[in-house]
């Protein structure tokens, strides 16, 4: 497959939760990744409980669940010390990268590459790498249950899709 059909690789400078990741070393699972900030509402109300539910209904040999902390705003609050602690207390157990920061503005360099317009933002990242699906805002469990069964299926039947 070509690199250019590949979904960009996260830049991250710290790992909770897990060695460090990178997209090349899942291949083969289905990624379920969600970019968020701890004092998003959307993101500790929906997406954050919702991925903890992901983490735990499905295998993690078939599909990973990822956290990137892409923080555009209020930097100095959510620091990496600030996310320990947050995932700490919240006992979130999957994995959860620190999005690099920049020095040229706000937005970090995972949240640059995938053109993300906020947080959270829900990315689809089928077996053979390659971003199916990327959504700005919350999704409810159903529409995300089926579309996470979708890329399982096939993933389980060798079935390549082209990126939409």
């Amino acid at each position: 497959m070509p690199a250019a059909d590949l979904a960009p690789e996260w830049q991250v400078t710290r790992w909770f939760n897990s060695e460090p990741l990178t997209l090349a070393s899942l291949r083969g699972k289905v990624v379920v990744a969600h970019a968020f900030q701890m004092l998003c509402p959307g993101c500790a109300m929906t997406a954050l409980p919702q991925m903890q539910r992901i983490h735990s209904a499905f295998p993690p040999e078939r599909l990973a669940v990822i956290g990137l902390h892409t923080v555009f705003e209020h930097h100095a609050q959510q620091n990496p010390e600030a996310l320990e602690a947050f995932l700490h207390e919240y006992r979130y157990g999957f994995p959860v990268g620190v999005d690099t920061p920049t020095d040229a503005g706000p937005i970090p360099l995972t949240m640059q590459r995938y053109r993300m317009q906020g947080t959270p933002t829900l990315l689809l990242i089928d077996a053979d790498g390659v971003l199916r699906d990327q959504h700005f805002g919350t999704v409810d469990d159903l529409s995300l249950g089926v579309a996470i069964g979708r890329l399982l299926a096939e993933a389980e039947a060798g079935v390549s899709r082209p990126a939409p």
